[in-house]
C-alpha cells in the first residue's frame, strides 16, 4: 500500500523508523521490511549512520514480531 500524503501526515512520530526526521513510515508489516531494506541501501551508500540503521531496524522488528 502506498501511503498519500494526508496519510502519512496523519501518522504518529512513533510509527517513523526516525522519528525525529519522519523518515521510514512504518504503519504495517509491508512498510517495515521495506524499510529494513531502504535504510540497508543508504547505509551502504554512506547516507546513513550505523546508528540511525540500527534504530530503524529495531523499529521494523518490532513490528515484524522479530525483536
Amino acid at each position: 500500500m502506498e501511503l498519500s500524503t494526508n496519510v502519512r501526515n496523519a501518522l504518529a512520530d512513533t510509527a517513523f523508523g526516525l522519528p525525529h526526521k519522519r523518515t521510514y513510515p512504518m504503519p504495517d508489516a509491508s512498510h517495515a521490511r521495506n524499510a529494513k531494506a531502504r535504510a540497508a541501501e543508504e547505509f551502504n551508500r554512506g547516507n546513513l549512520s550505523s546508528a540511525e540503521k540500527a534504530q530503524i531496524d529495531r523499529k521494523a522488528d518490532e513490528l515484524l514480531g522479530d525483536a
